[in-house]
């Protein structure tokens, strides 16, 4: 089989992998609707969202935390939210004077209240940075969301609302975060739609 070849069926085979994984996105809905109840209890008690992740989902969690407070599709004012993944400085202090992970711990101890929302991206659930801060956010009195896959890892036992999504692959489950995650930010336009009517 040519190279040729070999790149066009791994583009099919992963469209199948995509799609086999997104007919089953239903199974997912009574979470996600608990995800939304959440986020607007914590919007309209004042709270802010925020999102951490590392690797792709760090880039999952800006994306996520720029959605709300610039906009995602309706005009509406800006959105109280933020992603632990973007300050280079406290990222690599923390890391050079403490250890890695702990950076996410330290800035919810930082900058968590018990009226935010607070959310980690895992697509293993075993990620030890993730893990403690969101640990934290509970003592704190925060709700916290773990985004995560595969059997859900230790991660799922934390968070208070586990979204485990049951897939082996991480490009897909992050595909899968993706779409959670831009959901929700499409229901709450409509719901600050609704608001302002």
């Amino acid at each position: 089989m040519s190279v040729n070849d070999q790149i066009a069926n791994s583009y099919l085979d992963s469209l199948n992998r995509h799609m086999a994984l997104f007919s089953n996105m239903a199974n997912y809905h009574e979470e996600s609707v608990e995800l939304l109840r959440q986020c607007q209890k914590t919007l309209q008690a004042g709270g802010k969202v925020i999102w951490f992740g590392n690797g792709g989902s760090a880039a999952d969690a800006q994306h996520l935390a720029a959605e709300f407070v610039v906009r995602y599709k309706l005009e509406r004012g800006p959105l109280a939210s933020i992603a632990l993944t973007t300050d280079t400085s406290i990222l690599t202090a923390h890391s050079n004077d403490y250890h890695f992970n702990t950076v996410f711990e330290r800035q919810v101890q930082a900058l968590c209240k018990p009226e935010d929302l607070v959310i980690g991206l895992t697509t293993s659930g075993t990620s030890e940075n993730i893990n403690l801060a969101l640990a934290a956010a509970n003592e704190i009195g925060a709700y916290t969301v773990a985004l995560t896959g595969r059997q859900g890892g230790v991660v799922k036992d934390i968070a208070k609302l586990p979204i485990i999504i049951n897939f082996d692959e991480t490009a897909r489950i992050q595909e899968a975060h993706m779409f959670i995650g831009h959901w929700l930010c499409e229901a709450v336009d409509l719901l600050i739609s609704e608001q302002n009517k």
